[in-house]
């Protein structure tokens, strides 16, 4: 397609599959999805997600409805979220590293009826699913492991007529689970239009226009915004996604070389993991464009490196779930391979997104003071998903989102990340709230206190330490401590190291004093965030 075409359909677009389908039409010929061997054009991706509305209407699925995905990256997944969204059902994905009581809850917490699986995870499927009742439907992608049915010959068994249904802008599209800082985690909502937002309000700056002939490798996992945001984003742009069923620095870099790829979207411990790799000199780069990083900072010493290796453009992105993935962009043109006080910084706000500073107790601070980071734009998710009380707490009545990041803007609006104003850990990209990895630790019989904190590292970024008080009489090992949690939790939310302490510093009101534990692991350095 065109891009004034593309352009036209942007802007007459009630949901992002209004765009497939112009695509069909225009230019059905184009690859959509490489998967190994496996192409999925744009034609094949439409008509297969027509199937898929049709089969899912069958079963009885309505608009608002939700539907799961439990597996590892695959174009499938984005047919068939197309194909729920189609008739205006939303999309859920499951974090396939959580362990089996979180997976239960997600499950349960989104109500969805019917759960695509991916090859490899039938087992922990059929272990929740007791505590899942609502779910009335298995379907496999790939998965010869699974006991429901076969995806294709499932979607096959129904036509590729387009489903009369009315999608609008305003309808939920996806639903990812975020960690939350009271243990459990909160699904966030996503609309067509908050989806489509960074496109409606046009392209700003050179590095977001579409390529003619690009290549994206989508290498992030699905659960998170970057993968489906990524995946999302080139079948609106009509371009060709290849795709990794997970991060893989080998596999990573012989598609780099053999697709010719252009675009990739990696988190700083993918780059530096990408790096590391005793093949990175010999491959040619000369066709990649554009590396986009996120999710965590990244520290400079690595990124002048990553210039100088790669030799293609950086752009950091800014973002979260809950704003629809990237809202703040640092161009490539302030990336120097000597550093400067902004590569310090996220960059400057998208076209049609607000940033403001605010206290305490919302209101704005002058320019160059801390505070907590605020966004307003079209963006923005609707709110989190049954928790009419969190989406309060973070929503305001005028449309501000509240962050939970600390940090401040300077005189020609770059903003810089300085804390967090919550706890969360970014572990090599991952969101880690100490309150999850409490609750699992404290369940232990011998634990008479837990906190835990975020301390730096060279591979990761942050990683998660615990700091424990042991009950009187009682003996625990660092080894037992990180083999409980195990038990409860995700491997990458377990904590790396584990300090015994006799006493956790309070305030008089009972709060943890969690900077007063991370203080000596963090001396040296100018931010708390690494």
């Amino acid at each position: 397609m065109a891009q004034d075409t593309l352009t036209r359909a942007l802007e007459s677009a009630a949901s992002f599959c209004d765009i497939v389908r112009e695509h069909a039409l225009h230019s059905g010929d184009t690859a959509a999805f490489t998967y190994g061997d496996e192409v999925i054009t744009f034609a094949e991706l439409n008509e297969g997600s027509n199937r898929v509305a049709n089969a899912l209407v069958a079963m009885g699925a309505e608009k608002g409805d939700r539907v799961a995905f439990l597996g590892k990256n695959h174009p499938l997944y984005f047919e068939a979220l197309l194909g729920a969204a189609k008739i205006g059902a939303v999309m859920t994905p499951v974090n396939w590293r959580l362990a089996a009581p979180e997976v239960a809850y997600i499950l349960d917490n989104c109500e969805a009826r019917i759960v695509f699986v991916g090859e490899g995870f039938a087992d922990i499927l059929a272990k929740v699913r007791g505590d899942c009742p609502k779910v009335e439907q298995v379907i496999g992608i790939d998965a010869p492991d699974h006991s429901g049915a076969d995806y294709r010959t499932w979607r096959d068994g129904f036509p590729p007529d387009p489903v009369p249904a009315r999608v609008g802008l305003e309808d939920d599209a996806l639903q990812l689970y975020t960690s939350g800082t009271t243990g459990k985690p909160k699904g966030a909502v996503m609309t067509h239009g908050s989806i489509l937002s960074s496109r409606a309000e046009g392209y700003d700056r050179e590095w977001q226009e579409p390529i003619p002939g690009d290549v994206t490798l989508l290498a992030m996992p699905c659960f998170h915004i970057s993968g489906t945001g990524t995946g999302i984003g080139t079948m609106v742009a009509g371009s060709n996604s290849i795709v990794l069923p997970e991060y893989d620095p080998t596999k990573a870099l012989d598609l780099i070389e053999n697709y010719n790829i252009s675009k990739i979207f990696l988190v700083p411990a993918a780059i530096q993991i990408l790096l590391n790799h005793p093949r990175v000199h010999e491959v040619d780069f000369s066709r990649l464009k554009y590396i986009t990083y996120g999710a965590s900072p990244i520290p400079l010493e690595l990124m002048k490196q990553a210039m100088r290796v790669l030799g293609c453009g950086f752009v950091q992105m800014y973002g979260m779930t809950e704003t629809s993935g990237t809202i703040v962009a640092l161009d490539p043109e302030d990336h120097v391979p000597e550093g400067s006080p902004r590569m310090r910084s996220v960059g400057k706000p998208l076209a049609g997104v607000e940033i403001k500073i605010i206290d305490e107790t919302g209101n704005p601070v002058p320019t160059g003071t801390v505070g907590e980071i605020a966004t307003r734009s079209s963006k923005n998710m609707r709110g989190y998903w049954n928790n009419p009380q969190a989406t309060a707490d973070t929503i305001d009545a005028d449309g501000w989102l509240r962050t939970g990041d600390a940090g401040y803007l300077d005189e020609d609006g770059y903003l810089y990340i300085h804390d967090r104003v919550k706890d969360m850990i970014i572990s090599g990209g991952e969101n880690v709230y100490p309150a999850e990895v409490e609750n699992a630790i404290y369940a232990h019989p011998k634990v008479a206190d837990v906190a835990v904190i975020g301390i730096p590292s060279e591979k990761w970024g942050e990683e998660v330490k615990a700091c424990v008080v042991v009950k009187a009489g009682e003996e625990l090992t660092e080894a037992e401590v990180i083999a409980h949690a195990r038990e409860h939790i995700a491997g990458y939310k377990c904590p790396k190291s584990v300090d015994f302490i006799p006493a956790l510093p309070r305030n008089p009101s009972g709060k943890i004093l969690r900077r007063e534990l991370r203080a000596p692991y963090w001396e040296g350095k100018d931010r708390a965030v690494n």
